[in-house]
């Protein structure tokens, strides 16, 4: 044990001092176990070096690498899977992005006037980030290009060069749509059938170990599910669309999954029927079979949470197979979102008067300010290349600013390298279209593995962009890269140091949020037993999401260098906790409605108690301090298990403080 000991200290078993890379670096360089998107690969290939074969074609290369510039741009945006929410990823950016070249061909040379229009532009740009997904990446392609126009002689007239970057990101929304006649609604079908999926896991894993993950697992499918069925809903009103059959489907999981943690307390694994049958009906789904319902050979139940998981499956099989649900009966769990106008109103009024929205427009502004006068006032020769690196460092939603301006800068010296040999040894012209091919799909196939294999990837494809229109060739190669050191030094000063917030994250307080949460959800669901079911439903789905972003806030802050990484990592063991406690929450309503003595009002009362008084302690200390909770109950009762895990939550410490 001493020498274990001494290894894990970073001693070898001599007692010598061993050198080893940080956690969060270690955790950053590791690629991710997530599968190539090959249809995005094949896209991207295509779209990038289409173009540059256009240009060679028609003795026009700086065109073709400006609309592979905004090809580029929309390979970055094409992340959906369904086809309507990628005219949003793709479509809505690029039209930011034509606004933001505009906007840096406008005052391209001309120094103060240039700072201070990328400086307001990068205040916008992050102030905008953070409305959603959509925004975000607007956000990045209006700053992005912007640096690009101030940075690189665009041809004239001045409208020229958002248009030909617009073609490129349109040539790819083409490209991503052009099997929609085909595969209409297939993607909300098969994240449905996914769920259902999910679920079936859940169920097997029930009583094991892995149970914590699969349930997690299914949270994100439902995350996902929803998302897609939901927004293709508000623009889809009839009452006899397909979309209405889908949702049925997905609402009567729903209690397949609220049966679950009422199965795993059993201890002891369902019959495999069960989670054979549901993956039967996730079969249904994705081929949109309908019919006779089958007759599902079950075992007879016996306890409360038997008989909940059994009337789930078969109440799911009656939807799944019946052709035509009761439209009006169809619940929109989670609620339909609103309309688009109130939606960009709301938007609109929370970036104003977020105090969030404009700390980040201000760091950004900061940090391009100050890239942007190093380039434009100081005599030295630099590139856009220093904004450029600031704007991907600085992404607020890619991750943490520390370990980003350091996996960007590992990320830019091996792109680099491959710069080095394609701008060395490839020559100019007609060689450089099946060179961008292999390039421009490396792009999403080296996305999905991480931040600094993303980098690697694009940096070659810009810096190959780049000289089809200033023609520096091989030259440009170290000044990029010292360029890039430039950008990452500026990013972690101005952009990370000078601001406490970003390295004292503020983990506790979103935790305490949803341990709040989770105290009014126990409240709900035992305070009255005529309670709304579905509003309990729509809590307890609201309660998952919001500690699902927790968990990756979490894992963000655990690639912090210490004092974060280490609180993280002190602190991650009470997010399993809450997870366990609603878990136990919506086990105990089950048996309840399964016919299970219900719990007594004080037992209620004494378990929110201790919960808000944790949510309180939270808030309150940025280290842990372990408290016993006092509950007392029978053991025989339903909210035994909810009480073993408020106790569990509250006796976790983290000695000396993180």
């Amino acid at each position: 044990m001493g020498d274990q000991h001494d290894v894990d200290e970073g001693r070898d078993g001599r007692g010598r001092v061993r050198l080893t890379p940080p956690q969060w670096l270690v955790s950053g360089l590791r690629p991710q176990n997530t599968p190539i998107p090959w249809p995005a690969v094949g896209r991207a290939g295509i779209a990038l070096a289409a173009p540059l074969a256009v240009g060679f074609a028609t003795d026009q290369a700086a065109y073709g690498a400006l609309v592979s510039m905004g090809a580029l741009s929309g390979v970055i945006g094409d992340t959906a899977d369904a086809y309507r929410m990628r005219v949003f990823n793709i479509a809505v950016p690029q039209l930011f992005g034509a606004i933001g070249v505009t906007l840096g061909t406008l005052v391209y040379g001309d120094g103060w006037l240039a700072v201070g229009a990328l400086t307001l532009v990068a205040l916008v740009s992050g102030m905008i980030s953070s409305i959603g997904a959509v925004a975000s990446v607007s956000g990045l392609l209006l700053l992005l290009n912007a640096v690009v126009g101030a940075g690189l002689p665009m041809p004239s007239p001045w409208w020229k060069a958002p248009l030909l970057l617009s073609l490129g990101g349109l040539f790819v929304l083409l490209l991503s749509l052009l099997a929609w006649p085909l595969r209409n609604r297939v993607p909300e079908r098969a994240a449905v059938a996914s769920t259902y999926r999910a679920a079936a896991d859940l169920l097997e894993a029930a009583g094991g170990t892995a149970y914590d993950a699969k349930r997690q697992a299914v949270t994100q499918s439902l995350n996902t599910a929803y998302d897609l069925v939901l927004a293709r809903r508000t623009r889809d009103h009839g009452r006899r669309s397909p979309l209405v059959r889908l949702l049925a489907q997905l609402n009567v999981v729903i209690p397949l999954v609220e049966a679950a943690p009422a199965a795993h307390l059993r201890g002891r694994p369902l019959p495999a029927e069960i989670p054979a049958a549901v993956r039967e009906l996730a079969a249904a789904v994705e081929e949109g079979r309908t019919g006779p319902v089958p007759d599902l050979a079950l075992p007879e139940p016996g306890k409360p949470s038997e008989r909940a998981v059994d009337a789930a499956l078969r109440h799911a099989a009656v939807v799944v197979h019946k052709p035509d649900p009761d439209p009006y009966n169809v619940d929109d769990r989670l609620g339909r979102p609103a309309a688009l106008r109130i939606r960009l109103r709301r938007g609109a009024r929370n970036v104003l008067l977020s105090e969030s929205s404009w700390r980040y427009g201000l760091r950004l502004a900061l940090c391009i300010g100050l890239a942007q006068s190093l380039v434009s006032l100081v005599p030295v020769p630099r590139s856009y290349w220093v904004a450029l690196t600031v704007t991907f460092v600085l992404k607020p939603d890619f991750g943490s600013v520390f370990s980003r301006a350091v996996l960007r800068a590992l990320g830019t010296a091996v792109g680099l390298v491959t710069a080095a040999a394609v701008l060395s040894e490839v020559p100019r012209g007609w060689w450089d279209v099946p060179v961008m091919v292999v390039l421009a799909a490396l792009i999403p196939a080296f996305s999905a593995k991480g931040y600094a294999f993303q980098t690697a990837a694009i940096t070659p494809v810009i810096l190959l962009l780049s000289d089809l229109l200033n023609h520096q060739g091989f030259h440009l190669v170290l000044p990029r890269l010292w360029d890039s050191l430039i950008g990452c030094g500026i990013s972690l000063v101005a952009g990370y140091l000078l601001w406490p917030e970003s390295w004292h994250t503020r983990i506790g307080d979103r935790l305490a949020d949803a341990v709040a949460d989770a105290a009014a959800y126990v409240e709900y669901a035992f305070a009255s037993a005529a309670g709304d079911d579905a509003e309990r439903v729509r809590r307890r789905r609201r309660i998952y999401r919001d500690l699902s972003v927790v968990r990756s806030e979490f894992q963000r802050a655990l690639t912090e260098p210490p004092p974060t990484g280490a609180r993280a990592s002190a602190w991650w063991p009470l997010v399993v906790a809450v997870e366990r406690i609603v878990d136990a929450t919506t086990a105990a309503r089950v048996r309840v409605n399964h016919g299970a003595p219900p719990p007594t009002s004080a037992e209620v009362a004494d378990a929110s108690r201790e919960l808000r008084e944790l949510a309180e302690g939270l808030r309150a200390s940025s280290t842990l301090v372990s408290v016993h909770a006092a509950l007392a109950g029978e053991e025989s009762g339903v909210l035994a298990p909810l009480r073993h895990e408020i106790s569990a939550a509250r006796a976790i410490a983290s000695p000396g403080g993180a």
